[in-house]
Order: structure tokens, then C-alpha cells, then sequence
């Protein structure tokens, strides 16, 4: 989980890469291009966000093999017999992140006339994103007023998209410091007397029939450590597709922004004044 969110954090470093390239760009437009009418508003705001494509997947498969196999994500699509279809599902979450990234920075950077600007208010919805994604904190233990940027940050959808491929479907297994050890009750078998307790909350025992030591382990597969985090493997597909609608959203956002901040209108935003 927190290997996922630290890969999140590159977020401001490409944000503040991303925004004086693109501060130059649009100068050089609104004093050569968009005076000389060599092309529209629309064809410059949308080259912007295409030419960050290749650089987005070129750095999207960087990242994979630098992040996803060093940590050991794919080992655990083993025994579901997964490992190709979570590693290609894996590397297409890491470029819908990138995606988003440039996206959403073209978005915020279209209003602003400066680039430490656009950069400071990115990156204080970044952090507010990255706050109330889930990981810090679990839905249920936030405020209640605050549960609303739990369900609005993409990367709620994000994280939950990328944790459930990374860990589910597979055993888990304790080391000898993560086993508890208790003794049953009144002499009772470890799967009597911890039974009940494991149907509801899951969990294994070493030995089942012990009657003088319990050797329990708390989690017995990731599904269960999935559970308790709010995430489904099921979901994955459907918080893929999430993603791709805040991207969208990111691109039209981009050109509303801009058409509305930079683009000169006759009479103003509201239309022709009326002539005295």
C-alpha cells in the first residue's frame, strides 16, 4: 500500500516540470500564431495535451520495471495463476496516473498566468487528494464531513485500482514474530475455541487440535487485508474506467479554462455591450 503511495508522490516533480514549458509555449502562441490566425486556440491547447502522450508511456514503462518487480508485486499473481494479466493491468495504471498527471496540470496551468502559481494551487489539490485517497486514513475513521474527498479524489480509485492488483487472490503467510500465542480456553481445541472468532474476522492456527497453545496468525489471504482497506478486486476494471472519465474531464476542463481566461472575446465574456 505505501509502495503505492509513495510512486504517487511524483506528482509535484512533474507538475513543476510540466507548467513553465508550458507557460513559454503559449506565450510564444499568443504573440506570433494566434495574431498571424496560423491556427486556433483549440489546435494549440490539444497539442499540448497529445504531445505528452509518448513521454507518458516511454516513463509509464520505466516506472513498471523499476517500481512493480523490485518490490515484488508480481509474486503474489502466482498463485492465482495472474501474473500476465495484473502486470499489463498493473503498467495500465501507472500510464492512466501519468495521464492524469499531465492532464490535470494543462487543466490548472490554462488559467494561470505564472507557473509557480499554477504549480502551488496543484499541489495543494494534489495533497488534498492524496490525503483522502484511503491510505492515511480509512473511510471510516474520517470526520464525516470530510468523507465527500474520500469519494471525489481520483486516486481513491486510483490506489484502490492498483492495491487490489497488486495483492489479491493470494495466501498469506506470518513470520514467527507476527504469530500470537495464547492458551485455549478451559481446555478447549484452538479451532473450537477460536472458531467462531475465525469465520467472521478469517485468520489461520498453526495447529488446529492443539489444546495447550494457540498459534494464530491474523490473516490468513490479502483478500482479507483488501477487506479491511475498502478495496475489492472486482472493483478493478470499473475504477479503471473511473480514471479515464477524470481524465477526460482534465482535457475539456483544459480547454474551458483556457477559452475562458485567455482566449479575447468581442463585448467581453458575456457578449457585445451595447453600443452608446
Amino acid at each position: 500500500m505505501f509502495a503505492i503511495f509513495n510512486i504517487l508522490t511524483v506528482f509535484g516533480q512533474l507538475v513543476q516540470q510540466t507548467m513553465p514549458h508550458f507557460v513559454i509555449q503559449r506565450d510564444l502562441y499568443e504573440v506570433r500564431e494566434r495574431p498571424s490566425k496560423v491556427y486556433s486556440w483549440k489546435v494549440f491547447m490539444l497539442s499540448q495535451i497529445l504531445v505528452e502522450l509518448p513521454y507518458c508511456v516511454l516513463l509509464a514503462a520505466l516506472m513498471f520495471v523499476c517500481w512493480y518487480y523490485p518490490v515484488g508485486l508480481q509474486r503474489n499473481a502466482v498463485q492465482a495463476d495472474q501474473v500476465t494479466e495484473r502486470g499489463a493491468l498493473m503498467f495500465l495504471y501507472l500510464l492512466l496516473f501519468l495521464l492524469f498527471t499531465s492532464t490535470f496540470t494543462d487543466f490548472i496551468i490554462a488559467g494561470f498566468e505564472t507557473a509557480e502559481a499554477g504549480g502551488n494551487i496543484a499541489n495543494l489539490l494534489f495533497s488534498l487528494c492524496l490525503i483522502f485517497c484511503g491510505v492515511l486514513a480509512n473511510p471510516d475513521s474520517m470526520p464525516r464531513f470530510w468523507i465527500f474527498m474520500y469519494y471525489l479524489s481520483p486516486f481513491t480509485y486510483l490506489v484502490s485500482g492498483m492495491l487490489s492488483t497488486a495483492v489479491a487472490n493470494t495466501d498469506v503467510v506470518c513470520a514467527d514474530n507476527e504469530i500470537l500465542h495464547f492458551a485455549p480456553f478451559n481446555n478447549m481445541s484452538c479451532i473450537e475455541y477460536l472458531g467462531p472468532f475465525m469465520k467472521e474476522a478469517g485468520g489461520y492456527l498453526i495447529d488446529e487440535n492443539s489444546t495447550t497453545e494457540c498459534q494464530f496468525c491474523a490473516v490468513s489471504d490479502t483478500n482479507t487485508f483488501l477487506k479491511a482497506a475498502k478495496v475489492d478486486y472486482a472493483d478493478r476494471w470499473r475504477n479503471f474506467g473511473i480514471v479515464w472519465a477524470y481524465i477526460v474531464f482534465n482535457v475539456v476542463g483544459a480547454l474551458a479554462m483556457y477559452w475562458i481566461v485567455r482566449v479575447p472575446k468581442k463585448g467581453g465574456l458575456f457578449g457585445k455591450k451595447k453600443q452608446e
